[in-house]
């Protein structure tokens, strides 16, 4: 009797196995590789992300022929609204219902944040673009995630360092009350301290803010030499900066925002490959790349190679491989993915330019100088990423 209900114990297990497996989101191979885009469309963030982020996904898939690996490439799109929680459920419908390989942008460093929790816990890779803040590669990094672009620590130091070196000191931050904005004054506030210039106070604003009357008399009062902008997107135009995005000088104007020094990590004009590129870009969006859309691009050409190389799309054996291979294209020259997720490779300061010396509406910046990466980017071992060995 024993036997028999062991059997049909078995049985039942064998059966309930067999209809998880049917109801259960198919995961094997369909010979499609499926990239997730997931950015901002219709917030703040939309004119240097958006869909410029989709088209330079799209430009990437068809430089490798549409395909990889004997897979199609399918490239799906999505607005997060700025909103983490928004965010999270688009990615887990993607990951548990659409069978989607890799995320890429995420620009907004809140959405970010919130979006690698997800990754990491699916074990699926997360190329991220126009997301900022250092901590997603500190102490909340991911195995499976990369930081492309630029992160705050980069922005700021190199910044900063050339500021203080100018005389410009003692410092006062308007910060973005959120993710990126903290994280960008507080890596600023040290990079002034340390290259011996004085910190005095900051003062924070809700995002999206319209009226900075309020906040730019409390930076005016403190005494401050130097007004450090720890934001983005409106929020950097409406308060005219630590992070500048192409899209917001024109909306700004050279009159207003000329001779800002600035640092980044991408710009159409600077070289005959980032010219190729771009004009091609520009065709099919009628604006230049900003260095997010730029960095989607990248981020996933070298991802598809790595496809290529290994014949799977499983995250870990991918990503072993993007690690292995130095980054090589028009956006960096001897890049390379760390252990903690981020891509080291240099950063430029730049000026902007006088409304005298531009030449078109694109024809914004000044190439000034080069940041090596390894003095632009945060050392490995400061960053407290608990997978780093």
């Amino acid at each position: 009797m024993r036997t028999i209900k062991a059997a049909r114990s078995g049985l039942w297990v064998a059966l309930g196995v067999a209809l998880l497996a049917a109801v259960a989101p198919v995961r094997a191979e369909d010979g499609v590789v499926r990239v997730g885009i997931i950015t901002d469309m219709s917030g703040q963030y939309a004119d240097g992300n958006g869909t410029g982020s989709v088209i330079a996904a799209q430009m990437a898939a068809e430089e490798i022929g549409g395909s990889v690996a004997g897979r199609k490439i399918e490239i799906i799109s999505a607005d997060h609204q700025n909103k983490p929680d928004v965010a999270v459920g688009i990615v887990r419908n993607w990951i548990d219902n659409k069978n989607v390989d890799v995320i890429a942008e995420g620009v907004n460093s809140a959405v970010a944040l919130a979006i690698q929790n997800v990754t990491r816990e699916r074990k699926k890779l997360f190329l991220i673009s126009g997301s900022g803040s250092s901590d997603l590669t500190g102490k909340q990094c991911s195995p499976t995630s990369v930081q492309w672009t630029y992160d705050t620590y980069a922005s700021s130091n190199a910044t900063a360092k050339a500021v203080v070196a100018r005389g410009g000191t003692p410092w006062f931050f308007l910060t973005a009350d959120y993710a990126f904005g903290q994280a960008l004054e507080r890596d600023a506030s040290k990079a002034v301290t340390t290259a011996g210039g004085k910190v005095l106070g900051a003062v924070r604003h809700p995002f999206d803010t319209a009226d900075f009357s309020s906040f730019l008399l409390q930076a005016q009062a403190s005494g401050a030499k130097i007004l450090g902008l720890a934001n983005a997107g409106s929020d950097f135009r409406n308060a005219v900066a630590l992070q500048v995005t192409l899209t917001d000088v024109p909306a700004l104007g050279l009159a207003h925002a000329h001779d800002l020094l600035f640092t980044d990590s991408f710009y159409w004009d600077r070289t005959p490959e980032t010219r190729v590129f771009s004009e091609e870009f520009f065709k099919r969006h009628g604006a230049m790349p900003t260095a997010y859309q730029a960095g989607v691009n990248s981020a996933l050409r070298h991802y598809f190679k790595a496809v290529a190389a290994t014949n799977s799309v499983d995250s870990e054996t991918v990503i072993a491989q993007m690690r292995k291979t130095p980054v090589n294209d028009f956006f960096a020259q001897g890049g390379v993915v760390r252990e903690d997720g981020r891509m080291v490779h240099d950063m430029y300061l730049m000026r902007i330019k006088k409304p005298e010396e531009s030449k078109s509406k694109w024809d914004l910046y000044e190439y000034l100088t080069t940041v090596k990466g390894d003095d632009a980017f945060r050392p490995l071992a400061e960053g407290g990423c608990p997978y780093v060995k």
